[in-house]
């Protein structure tokens, strides 16, 4: 259960505090004894990054703040330290927690806060027994004394809230969240963030000819689905929907490729992208940005079963143009071309695809950043930048050359679905802007949505990638709109 957020306009005697510090001074808010304060600030200046003290009936972080740091490196540094204090904060087992700052910037409170929500996030739904030895639990509370606004507030709950759904859903496993109960799922978060769900079976699936995800499917004994999301608001300020696609495949073994055991552990995860669209439009409705936004969800896994689609198959896909399958585990560019494709009907400003599509970006970037290949104009690509170094969900463009798509080239088809073993990220890239002549910004997510081990506050199992990226962007976009208009 996620911590209750709630501002405080002053701090009680009796309540545990966390205080960030930039200077080796502290505020007489934190009310210490005489001998308390002399031993806090003998640690301070010798470059004690965190100073803890127990006065029995309460408890006091100070946290030592790096001066110097670019703005975004000091705001990740302050979620990384609230990440490196969840077991002592847990050990100590508070029922509320106040954190302040002095003299920090201004949101230093907010990125404390933020860390310490998503280090505490953890899946134990299918745990039947609670651990004997671990008696201790986390705030319920997080008291924030801070100059922080009710907009900022919400904000800050709600995004929190959506990466925990997004997390939740990463987390389940095949046999409790197939196909149906993926979709299912996306319905109810729109009923509880405000937008529209429209999901149609595979009856509608074969009617509209979307040969990629039919394909897809063919090995399954679960029939597909395709999830249309809407969040349009009584006054939206473009002119034209922008359109986030996510890769909804449920589980991958690879189909008639099949994964060796080392790489199918963690593909309950590879509708990470499908679950990131979904924790974004509920972060987006719940705050009524007033963006027009559609979601665009094809949902399948990919089995070797029955009549399973094979090597040299040839698709005939929803816009028409025929793929040679080159290989059975290249299937995430297969239902997103699909959906890519059906976006062109709305007549999008922008389109933007979200995946864990390709060994090769996270081979690339390991989990430091996200892979991007976009055709799209360079105000949104700056954007994107600066959003990815405000959340520290950094984007790394790689190039999008017309002699990549050479590499795809089929001799029977228009297209293949792989390239060769050299830059397999961009050919993939290349592959879908095939099926779109309106913008397109690709995310491959193959290294930062699927972790092996804690990376901080990012967690190993579903960290989330991308949900508070794009929820900055679009808020940022939405907000410069504003201002043209």
């Amino acid at each position: 259960m996620k911590p209750e957020i709630i501002k405080i306009s002053q701090i009680s005697p009796d309540q545990s505090v966390v205080c960030l510090l930039e200077k080796d001074q502290i505020p007489e808010t934190i009310r210490l004894s005489k001998t308390e304060k002399e031993y806090a600030l003998k640690q301070l200046r010798a470059e004690k990054k965190m100073v803890f003290i127990n006065s029995y009936f309460k408890c006091t972080y100070l946290v030592k703040v790096k001066e110097g740091a670019g703005i975004f490196k000091k705001k990740e540094e302050i979620r990384k330290a609230a990440s490196g204090m969840k077991k002592l904060i847990k050990d100590n087992n508070h029922t509320e927690l106040v954190i302040t700052s002095d003299r920090v910037y201004k949101e230093a409170v907010e990125d404390f806060a933020e860390g310490l929500l998503l280090s505490f996030y953890s899946f134990d739904k299918y745990k039947t027994k609670d651990d004997e030895d671990d008696k201790s639990s986390y705030p319920s509370k997080l008291l924030l004394h801070a100059d922080l606004g009710k907009t900022d507030l919400k904000w800050m709950n709600d995004i929190t809230d959506a990466v925990y759904r997004v997390r939740d859903l990463i987390n389940e496993p095949v046999n409790h969240l197939n196909t149906a109960a993926l979709a299912s799922e996306i319905r109810k978060t729109g009923n509880d963030g405000g937008f529209k769900v429209e999901v149609l079976n595979k009856g509608k699936i074969e009617a509209l000819k979307m040969g990629g995800l039919l394909a897809v499917n063919k090995g399954s004994v679960d029939p597909p689905a395709f999830c249309i999301l809407e969040w349009r608001p009584a006054k939206p300020v473009n002119r034209k929907p922008i359109i986030l696609v996510g890769k909804g495949i449920v589980y991958d073994t690879g189909g008639l490729n099949i994964k060796t055991e080392n790489y199918m552990s963690q593909m309950k995860s590879d509708m990470a992208g499908a679950a990131t669209v979904t924790g974004v439009f509920y972060t987006i409705a719940r705050n009524r940005i007033p963006l027009h936004l559609i979601g665009l969800i094809p949902i399948t896994d990919n089995r070797p079963g029955g009549n399973a689609y094979a090597q040299g198959d040839i698709i005939t896909m929803f816009n028409k143009m025929t793929v040679e399958v080159g290989n059975t585990d290249a299937e995430g560019r297969l239902i997103l071309a699909d959906a890519i494709s059906y976006a062109s009907k709305y007549k999008p400003e922008l389109i933007i695809s979200i995946a864990t599509l390709t060994g090769s970006a996270a081979m690339t970037f390991s989990n430091q950043a996200i892979a991007m290949m976009t055709n799209a104009d360079r105000k949104y690509i700056s954007l994107l930048e600066e959003c990815g170094n405000l959340v520290y969900e950094r984007v790394a463009e790689l190039p999008f050359w017309e002699e990549y798509g050479e590499m795809i080239k089929s001799s029977v088809a228009d297209l293949r679905n792989i390239g060769g073993r050299e830059a397999g990220a961009i050919t993939a890239g290349k592959f879908l802007e095939r099926f779109t002549e309106f913008p397109l910004i690709h995310l491959d997510i193959a290294g930062t949505g699927i972790l092996k081990k804690d990376d901080h506050y990012r967690i190993k199992d579903g960290p989330g990638s991308g949900v508070r990226l794009l929820s900055s962007f679009l808020k940022q976009l939405a907000a410069g709109y504003k201002k043209m208009n």
